[in-house]
């Protein structure tokens, strides 16, 4: 494992149910911490109104995507609720090579990808503090139908099942300021082993 030799950051996997609060939690966490960068995913899905290109995600074709697997440019990718979502390798890479933090918020199958590639990451999970609250917050988002949010709840009981499994930390944001504080220390922890 040179490559694991020759890195000098480290990763940080976030996941979490559609809904949980990850991309605030991740990006709050940016903003605190001086050597943390969160990669921007690749996806194939209709951007929101309020998402930005580049910032929230890459929107790309099928296409795109298909082409970025074929020539080996992604971390890892999945499916999920028939869109892809992926981890562009370079990028990720050159932060790591600066010595940056690297947080890849990803879903429990890219997780898995990804910690085969980074067996030290660290893999922090989002929990809501109920089903029900999960989806109050998915109604409130508007993103998608009943029919689509109904389904990202029944996905959600399969990965929270996945997480207890894989994930070293568990973070239950009931209340946002404290999950934050809470994903602040447990990253502050690794960035000091360094």
């Amino acid at each position: 494992m040179d490559e694991a030799k020759s890195r000098k950051g480290k990763v940080v996997i976030v996941s979490g149910p559609s809904g949980v609060g990850k991309s605030t939690i991740c990006k709050e966490v940016v903003k605190r911490l001086n050597n943390v960068d969160l990669s921007v995913s690749v996806t194939t899905r209709p951007r929101s109104e309020r998402e930005v290109d580049g910032d929230d995600y890459w929107f790309i074709s099928e296409e795109e995507f298909q082409e970025r697997i074929d020539k080996g440019l992604l971390l890892e990718y999945a499916e999920v609720f028939g869109h892809l979502y992926g981890t562009p390798k370079v990028k990720v890479d050159e932060l790591l090579q600066r010595g940056r933090t690297v947080i890849l918020e990803i879903d429990v199958q890219g997780a898995k990808q990804a910690k085969a590639i980074f067996p030290d990451a660290l893999m922090i999970f989002i929990l809501p503090p109920s089903a029900k609250t999960l989806a109050e917050r998915m109604n409130h988002r508007g993103r998608e139908g009943a029919e689509a949010a109904e389904e990202r709840l029944d996905g959600a009981g399969a990965e929270i099942a996945a997480a207890w499994q894989y994930y070293e930390h568990m973070v239950i944001n009931e209340d946002l300021q404290q999950a934050m504080n809470e994903c602040v220390q447990i990253i502050k922890s690794v960035e000091g082993e360094s």
